[in-house]
């Protein structure tokens, strides 16, 4: 009896102990479970914010690993399909502007050559950017130059490039374009429930409030140099579809682009797109501005001013790269330098443009801009606003944000409008 109850004992024991192994609680899962969703979300949260450190200090970094056009090709493919982080903030007050009878959120914009075929524009504006300008694009698909075609010369915080325009040509683009124009009309008029047509006549082409898109075109590395007839195309094709047009006439990676510096070709070619420009069917006529090298002399730029001036241009890039090396590069690479080594001239020729146009024109301040304090720089020389491009591949993706807030702080109070040109007033 004893053995026996002893054998109980030890298999009540036995059961006692596999009770107490049994799988924890439902308020234990629970509480993990909720903890997991809670630190997974956050973890997105934060991986999907593009002021997040890991994008300045991990991600692009990783990035600059490969090969320079590897990774921008990377950075595009991912973007188009929505593999991107996202600025959370809103802009501050301050930093609205007005461009063209348009208001625009902030005046920090990306500029040309990143996103050439327009694939990325949705992903961009969700960086932050007030403006984003695509190309250039040609009439024809183009391969560009022979690679490599892009070197980066990390000592000086700059890049450069010889790509040659390559591009999907208009046809494509202005597929693209008018496919993501409609998309949106169509999405807002069923939040909105107010018609299609009725919104494509009030919303800027960009189809997001407070941001413009603009397009950059070029000529076909097949055109004659002293041809105009491709600006005419891009602008006609692509321009029903742009919150502004850009005529690139000052691209150093080719070598058709006589009206770079003759003035001859250079005005014929202004007043063609002005006239084409002028003749465009339909109510909407998008502005036009000339984006112009950094390499001019004071004689020229007075030149064409007076060319932008007499053909009511309505704006200027001011600058292209350069195929000067302002400063020891350790890469001896042709082709148009851009980044840190730019900036100077760029503003030399920013503040030139602004008096010689006497404040009566768009300037867009765009070459060697990092920090607030570029920007801002800018903008005191007739900067109506500005476009980064070498600097984002360098800092990553919050970029736009870290130059708003910036800004923002050195503004003290004041407005952005209030100190363009404020250098030119001093005087």
């Amino acid at each position: 009896m004893f053995r026996i109850g002893g054998a109980r004992i030890a298999k009540a024991g036995a059961r006692n102990f596999g009770t107490k192994a049994q799988p924890p609680s439902r308020l234990r899962n629970a509480v993990w479970t909720t903890s997991g969703i809670v630190i997974g979300g956050l973890g997105y949260l934060y991986l999907t914010d593009a002021s997040a450190g890991f994008h300045k200090y991990v991600s692009t970094p990783l990035m600059r690993q490969l090969d320079a056009e590897q990774a921008h090709q990377l950075a595009i493919s991912s973007m188009k399909r929505g593999v991107c982080p996202v600025d959370r903030s809103t802009d501050d007050s301050v930093l609205e502007i007005e461009l063209w009878g348009k208001s625009v959120a902030n005046p920090i914009g990306v500029a040309a050559g990143f996103d050439k075929n327009g694939e990325a524009i949705d992903a961009l504006f969700g960086l932050g950017f007030g403006s984003v300008e695509i190309g250039s694009i040609t009439p024809e698909a183009q391969e560009g130059n022979a690679r490599p075609r892009i070197f980066r010369v990390e000592d000086s915080d700059a890049v450069i490039n010889r790509m040659g325009l390559p591009n999907c040509g208009v046809v494509s683009a202005g597929e693209r374009l008018r496919s993501r124009f409609w998309r949106h009309l169509a999405s807002q008029s069923k939040q909105q429930g107010e018609s299609v047509a009725t919104l494509s006549s009030s919303v800027n082409r960009s189809a997001v409030a407070g941001r413009l898109l603009g397009v950059n075109v070029g000529k076909c590395k097949s055109s004659g140099d002293d041809s105009f007839d491709d600006y005419v195309t891009g602008l006609q094709k692509l321009g029903p579809y742009a919150d502004y047009v850009v005529i690139n006439v000052s691209c150093p990676n080719v070598t058709n682009m006589k009206a770079n510096g003759n003035v001859e070709v250079l005005e014929r070619t202004v007043e063609a797109v002005m006239k084409a420009r002028n003749k465009m069917s339909g109510e909407y006529r998008p502005p036009v501005v000339l984006k112009i090298g950094p390499d001019n002399d004071l004689q020229q730029l007075r030149v064409i001013a007076q060319v932008a001036m007499d053909y009511r241009v309505d704006g200027i890039i001011a600058t292209n790269t350069t195929r000067q090396r302002p400063r020891v590069i350790g890469v001896k690479e042709e082709g148009g330098l851009s980044g840190a080594p730019l900036k100077d001239m760029a503003l030399a020729t920013t503040r030139e443009m602004y008096r010689l146009t006497q404040g009566k024109m768009a300037i867009i301040g765009c070459g060697g801009i990092r920090t607030a304090e570029d920007a801002l720089a800018f903008a005191k020389a007739g900067a109506s606003c500005v476009q980064v491009y070498s600097s984002m591949t360098m800092d990553g993706p919050g970029k736009a944000r870290e130059i708003k807030d910036g800004v923002v702080r050195l503004l003290k109070g004041r407005k952005w409008a209030d100190v363009v040109g404020e250098d030119a007033r001093r005087k």
